[in-house]
């Protein structure tokens, strides 16, 4: 049986995601806007960190 090891690059956007629609929850009352562009942060926080992640696996 061979073990691979396994790409944890999804994980860092799925995790910061959900931080952005946990930080997001706390906007809602405010303002819906908020709330969307906190998933939008989170989302995009965890394609840069998974592109830096990458650059230095390569490396």
């Amino acid at each position: 049986m061979r073990t691979k090891k396994a790409d944890k690059s999804t994980w860092v956007i799925g995790g910061t995601t959900l931080i952005g629609i946990g930080v997001g929850f706390i906007f809602l009352q405010t303002s819906a806007l908020l709330f969307v562009a906190s998933i939008l942060i989170g989302l995009g926080l965890g394609l840069v960190i998974t592109s830096i992640i990458s650059n230095k696996k390569g490396e």
